[in-house]
């Protein structure tokens, strides 16, 4: 269906007003006048409607142009906003992958200082967590510090917190020393057969099995320091320890 504008139909109104008085002065003038008379208007009639049309679209496009622009800001407008917020989200992005790496990081660490960490215990390669390498250290610190009541103590937890550890057999060692320098040979001796039984295949046997013999010897018990050289002796014959218990053997006969 065609659809006329206001325009449009003003133009075509002047145009049929234009032309009633032609109708009515027709009978004024001979057939070919009255034709070129009507020819001219008709032709001056259409050069009006196509100059009043052309107006018309232009001014139509000039408005169809200033919406287009109107609408291409508020476009450039929109965008602008968006992107401000991309640009918003892309640094709460940043933030929350460096957040993410940090924490990463500090886990990262903080297994690592609960990983057990290879060290050599008397020439033996063995694994020792974090843990017990510090509560192994402060208890012989204090027994290198003399304070044997306290060491006595911290190596006694150890041994109980960690009785797997390859520090074992040493804390049982040490424990039987901290008693053997606080005069409590009966205790001395019970520490030192637990590294002597237990831990027989540690280097510190030997040693703690020599202990046993003067501790012995300190409660005037000659026999059974006697048996504990011997039996050193017979199981340990290489050691240096297996040599000192030949010279106190000497010396007890």
């Amino acid at each position: 269906m065609i659809t006329f504008s206001k325009s449009r139909l003003a133009a075509a109104g002047l145009v049929f007003a234009a032309l009633l008085p032609l109708q009515a002065s027709a009978a004024l003038f001979g057939d070919d006048e009255a034709r070129r008379a009507i020819l001219e208007l008709r032709n001056k009639v259409d050069n009006l409607s196509r100059e009043l049309n052309a107006r018309l679209e232009t001014k139509s496009d000039k408005t169809s142009a200033l919406e287009g622009l109107n609408r291409h800001e508020q476009t450039l407008q929109e965008i602008a906003r968006l992107r401000g917020q991309v640009e918003v989200l892309a640094n709460e992005l940043a933030n929350i992958q460096k957040n993410q790496k940090d924490l990463y990081a500090d886990i990262d660490a903080r297994i690592k200082k609960l990983e057990p960490r290879q060290v050599t215990i008397d020439g033996q390669e063995a694994a020792v967590a974090p843990t017990e390498q510090q509560d192994y250290d402060a208890a012989l610190a204090l027994l290198q510090g003399g304070d044997y009541k306290g060491a006595s103590a911290a190596l006694s937890e150890f041994v109980r917190r960690h009785p797997e550890s390859a520090y074992a057999a040493n804390a049982q060692y040490a424990l039987g020393t901290a008693y053997y320098a606080l005069r409590d040979y009966k205790k001395s001796i019970a520490a030192q057969q637990v590294v002597a039984t237990t831990y027989q295949d540690s280097a510190k046997a030997p040693d703690a099995m020599l202990n046993i013999a003067s501790n012995y010897i300190e409660l005037k018990d000659a026999k059974n320091a006697k048996k504990s050289l011997q039996s050193l002796v017979s199981k340990y014959p290489e050691s240096p320890a297996a040599q000192t218990a030949k010279s106190r053997l000497a010396a007890l006969k």
